[in-house]
């Protein structure tokens, strides 16, 4: 694997994490980034950077951050955001690795890619719905917050420096398997 490679996986691995958050920030982010030239995308993929793709993720991620603020309308976005998240990674991962074969690289996308979104997603759904349990909605906007912000730190982090997007990246993923073995065992 080149050097190049290894960068785009950490890239596509990191913004898949981050769409776990938030669907289209991540794809924003990557549409900004390929639109000013930071990064360079797959030939299929380079519609991602064009100025139609660019307004319509920017529209979508504004639409989606203040909608995620709305208690039981955020309920409502997390029945629909652990599968859009696992496209939305499998998408990030194929338009950033390079140099793969193409089995490989669909592979990863699914399984890095997508896996990583929709197991974030997925968590982040259960912890807004137990917060809107416990607390009426109250602190769910606060639970937005605090994922809008990762969203935005693991896109950046990703696009401009993908090999400590990696290492949060395990940092997250180990959070989220404390939290599941803790509540796990409060059920049983």
């Amino acid at each position: 694997m080149t050097p190049e490679t290894i960068i785009s996986l950490c890239l596509g691995i990191g913004l898949a994490a981050s769409v776990g958050f938030r669907v289209f920030l991540p794809l924003f982010a990557l549409s900004l980034a390929a639109y000013f030239d930071v990064w360079h995308l797959n030939e299929s993929w380079q519609w991602i950077g064009s100025t139609t793709a660019l307004i319509t993720l920017g529209v979508a991620t504004l639409v989606e951050i203040v909608a995620y603020f709305i208690p039981y309308i955020d309920n409502l976005l997390d029945s629909i955001a652990v599968p859009l998240a696992g496209i939305a990674g499998t998408i990030v991962m194929l338009s950033t690795v390079a140099d793969l074969d193409p089995v490989i690289t669909w592979s990863l996308a699914i399984i890095a890619g997508g896996g990583t979104a929709a197991a974030i997603a997925g968590t982040s759904g259960t912890t807004r719905l137990a917060s809107t349990a416990t607390t009426a909605g109250v602190a769910n906007p606060v639970i937005s917050t605090l994922e809008t912000g990762t969203s935005v730190v693991m896109s950046v982090v990703s696009i401009f420096m993908p090999f400590l997007a990696i290492i949060l990246v395990i940092i997250i993923l180990f959070i989220i398997l404390k939290l599941y073995k803790k509540f796990k065992r409060a059920k049983g």
